[in-house]
């Protein structure tokens, strides 16, 4: 297990909460990584606050431009290095051992595409007694059919998969990355709580309506998949159909540890 690990990180006007990001990837005990942090034009002290954790490891980049997490994340994936690429949002983060017992599990049992459950927080940090899982195998239909993966909790062999590059979509981006991984590999769960994500931050998806979701899962299978109309209202109901069903069977009340 010494191959690099390269760890996708867009950020934008989260100063508040990248620091401590940082620091649960400095807590890693898989030590062999690379951190790509792409700054997206923040107005905050995002910027001040990466430039003040001095680590070798960390590469920083800043767009011209605001252009979202999209682009961010295909600026990251172009300049990633790794074997391996794993994903963090700039306001979520890991427990010290993710790396190291996601990158063992694959590698025992042969897989080019996994993730892990993960706890929910407030936009604070504080535990909102939910832990989120998922089937413990994904195929490319399952894919089709939901968006069963935290992003915070994604790896993937970039030996295998290749080069990823999505369309510019304001929501729903990582959705677009796995069901490309997924034409390659089919996506195994590691059964264990790696990770925290931040809920309820303006902006995010877990903010959105009923009906903006909706939408944006129309236009990433209508735009982004290219599929016919017919096909891309089919896909978004069976969204929302297997949504109800991640909730019903994969969300469990947990207290989580920090």
């Amino acid at each position: 297990m010494n191959d690099l690990v390269s760890i996708v990180m867009p950020a934008y006007n989260t100063g508040k909460f990248i620091a401590k990001t940082i620091s649960s990837v400095l807590a890693q005990t898989y030590t062999n990584w690379e951190l790509l942090i792409v700054d997206d034009c923040s107005t905050d002290d995002t910027a001040a606050v990466v430039a003040g954790v001095l680590d070798e490891r960390i590469r920083y980049f800043q767009n011209e431009k605001n252009s979202g997490a999209a682009i961010s994340r295909n600026r990251a994936l172009r300049e990633a290095r790794g074997r391996w690429i794993a994903f963090l949002d700039s306001d979520d983060f890991w427990f010290p051992e993710k790396l190291e017992k996601q990158i063992r599990f694959m590698e025992e049992n042969g897989y080019h595409f996994s993730y892990t459950q993960y706890s929910e927080m407030d936009e604070e940090g504080k535990p909102l007694g939910k832990l989120v899982t998922g089937p413990k195998r994904i195929t490319k239909t399952g894919m089709y059919n939901y968006c069963w993966p935290g992003c915070l909790t994604v790896m993937y062999d970039a030996s295998v998969v290749g080069l990823i590059q999505i369309a510019d979509m304001k929501k729903n981006n990582d959705y677009a990355m796995w069901l490309q991984v997924c034409r390659k590999a089919d996506c195994y769960l590691l059964p264990e709580e790696l990770a925290k994500y931040r809920r309820g931050r303006r902006g995010s998806v877990s903010t959105l309506s009923y009906t903006k979701l909706i939408k944006w899962h129309y236009r990433l299978f209508r735009v982004t998949e290219g599929r016919c109309a017919f096909v891309a209202a089919y896909f978004t109901l069976k969204n929302l159909f297997f949504g109800f069903c991640k909730k019903l069977f994969f969300v469990k009340r947990h207290r989580s540890h920090s």
